[in-house]
């Protein structure tokens, strides 16, 4: 097949269904393409967002349905072929052809790779047990939903996002707690030691027993079920259940094998191409050429899937595309929320910059180099992540006392 078919004899195949696959689905019906979409994916759920995993659905706030993209009658009245429960095993970009978990091949002529990212495991004696838990697919939140209960004592190894999330609505379904985090601080590594101890604070006040500075060693067990975690100090928990939160890893092997450029994620362009012309990439597994950061950069979370769908899919299309959205994700947690805009890696910043309220926990910290600010994060402090973007992309010095003064209109800087 050749880029000079016409639409309607063309195909346009994408490999994941998920959030970014689902939406590059739906924008290319929206763009007016009329060719076949095929969306492959190997769970067996339609497309689904990973948000309410641990945030509403675990809660028990929300129902299961509202996580999912759209239903399974959607796709149809779409004519886009869903495909679930069936893995893609191969993809050869020469004679463009991805190869399905069976034997079939699916030729195309323009194909996405959605195909997110895998949970690390933990790598200690007793990981295997009966009992030990991760979350990112909708049947572990299942799950947990039965584990996450009154009176049961969870140990939740792993201070990043998840891990925090998962750990708030243990506490708020009335489980005993405690979290393991090797670092001195949860989320240290992303927000630094003065941001990230509000974190801390936040957990221990709602009857989190934080274990930080120290790993897991073992989880043993009693008839094959998860009976205590015992850390490296040599501490021994107690634990009905354990939740493993350290972190994931972009699902890159398709990519690998087909030849296609890797590091850290599929490397694709501020178009979404990969290496081949007529492959894209998107979401958690893309590691993108963002023209406004300067550099590659891949990112974990729903907004980048939420954007990156359509513009993979518009880019597919041969429309002009340049993605350089600013990085923007959101937590719930008990009374907390927020939302984090920008990207200020470790190291990238030299000043931190709070406006309101830290102990009570409403306010907003900026994360500066030389005076320019690459990232913000409201906490309980509403309606200015625009503000906040807008801050970013600008490129300008900033003065931190103006900054820091909530008399000052975040629109006046």
């Amino acid at each position: 097949m050749t880029a000079s078919a016409s639409q309607d004899d063309r195909t346009f195949v994408i490999v994941g269904a998920s959030l970014a696959g689902a939406k590059a689905a739906e924008t290319l019906r929206d763009e007016g393409f009329a060719g076949r979409v095929v969306l492959v994916g190997e769970e067996p759920e339609p497309p689904y967002e990973r948000p309410p995993l641990s945030k509403g659905y675990l809660l028990g706030s929300d129902e299961r349905g509202t996580a999912f993209v759209h239903d399974r009658a959607w796709y149809d009245k779409q004519n886009i072929e869903l495909r679930t429960g069936v893995r893609a095993e191969a993809v050869d970009p020469g004679a463009h052809a991805v190869t399905l978990a069976g034997g079939e091949r699916l030729a195309y002529d323009k194909l996405l790779l959605a195909t997110g990212s895998v949970v690390r495991r933990l790598q200690v004696p007793g990981a295997e047990l009966e009992g030990v838990h991760y979350l990112r697919r909708i049947e572990h939140s299942d799950a947990l939903r039965g584990v996450l209960v009154e009176g049961a004592r969870v140990v939740v190894v792993g201070g990043g996002w998840i891990g925090l999330e998962v750990a708030a609505a243990a506490r708020t379904h009335g489980a005993t707690v405690t979290l393991v985090e090797v670092d001195t601080l949860p989320l240290r590594r992303v927000l630094g030691d003065e941001v990230a101890q509000v974190f801390a604070d936040l957990h221990a006040d709602h009857g989190v027993d934080l274990r930080l500075g120290t790993g897991v060693r073992e989880i043993a067990g009693a008839d094959g079920r998860v009976a205590s975690v015992t850390l490296d100090d040599g501490t021994s928990l107690p634990a009905d259940a354990v939740v493993v939160g350290v972190g994931i890893t972009p699902a890159v092997e398709l990519a690998q094998s087909a030849g296609l450029a890797v590091d850290n994620g599929v490397l694709v362009d501020a178009a979404l191409r990969t290496s081949d012309p007529d492959v894209y990439a998107a979401g958690d597994v893309a590691n993108a050429d963002n023209p406004l950061l300067g550099k590659h950069i891949r990112v974990e979370h729903w907004q980048n899937a939420l954007d990156g769908g359509p513009a993979a899919a518009r880019s597919m299309l041969g429309q002009d595309v340049v993605y350089d959205r600013v990085p923007y994700f959101f937590t719930d947690q008990y009374d907390l929320g927020m939302e984090y805009t920008g990207h200020a890696e470790p190291g990238s910043y030299d000043q931190v910059v709070f406006r309101g309220d830290v102990p009570g926990r409403e306010f907003i910290s900026f994360w500066l180099s030389e005076g320019r600010v690459l990232a913000g994060m409201n906490v309980n402090v509403w309606d200015v992540a625009a503000d906040v973007e807008r801050i970013i992309r600008s490129g300008a010095p900033v003065d931190p006392a103006r900054l820091a003064d909530p008399t000052v209109p975040l629109s006046d800087l």
